[in-house]
């Protein structure tokens, strides 16, 4: 039986991100300025071509696949990304953060883009943080770190664009930030996941010693209209 978590963006895009969705009962996607991942109900070339048509601007896309899929001509696979899938089933967190964390608004967004430009933990655009639940570490009112959720599947909470300033590595920062998300989507009866590269090995080290585990391996497509 598939596992929701299996087509993680279609799920989301149906349940907890459908305020955000945009599409039909076999495709949906995200706003450009939202963020460019798409889903489809299954990989079929008839979806494909339907996604084709109804994504009306020329930017990349991408799809989250668990397993390596063939992709009609429609589109060009400008690279594919190999990932892992990583989820937290431990028992709640009882430790609190120690430092200020601060939630970050819209008037925080030209900094979140310039941070993220800097770091690339993923894709971030002008609106993406209307996904919500974005919070940050300042110094001296510069944002320095942050860190947010994404993809909502059903009881699933994707926790995402986990980066620190390159300047303030090594002070704690993502760890921190890491476990007031997980806090966060526990005390909601969330399971808190997230996607990472796999050539990551600094961030996997530091999920997996938070208590995260790989529960798939996942292909990160990159697409573009022929």
């Amino acid at each position: 039986m598939e596992h929701v978590l299996d087509n993680p963006v279609w799920n989301a895009l149906i349940s907890g991100n459908l305020s955000l969705a945009d599409g039909n009962g076999e495709i949906r996607f995200f706003t450009k300025d939202v963020s460019p991942f798409v889903g489809l109900k299954s990989n079929s070339s008839l979806n494909f071509r339907h996604l084709h048509d109804s994504v009306t601007h020329q930017d990349p896309v991408i799809l989250i696949s668990n397993q390596k899929i063939n992709i009609p001509d429609v589109w060009n696979v400008l690279y594919c990304i190999e990932g892992f899938q990583m989820v937290y089933e431990q028992l709640e967190l009882s430790n609190k953060a120690t430092i200020a964390i601060i939630p970050l608004q819209k008037k925080h967004v030209p900094q979140m883009l310039a941070l993220t430009k800097l770091t690339n933990p993923g894709p971030f655009a002008e609106r993406t943080i209307d996904f919500g639940h974005y919070y940050g570490v300042f110094e001296e009112k510069e944002l320095v770190a942050m860190a947010g959720q994404r993809l909502h599947v059903f009881g699933y909470a994707e926790i995402s664009a986990v980066c620190t300033h390159p300047d303030h590595l090594g002070k704690g920062y993502a760890r921190q930030l890491l476990k007031y998300q997980i806090q966060r989507i526990q005390a909601t009866s969330g399971i808190p996941f997230l996607h990472v590269r796999s050539d990551n090995e600094r961030a996997i080290k530091v999920y997996e010693s938070l208590g995260f585990s790989t529960r798939t391996n996942v292909y990160f497509c990159v697409l573009k209209k022929a």
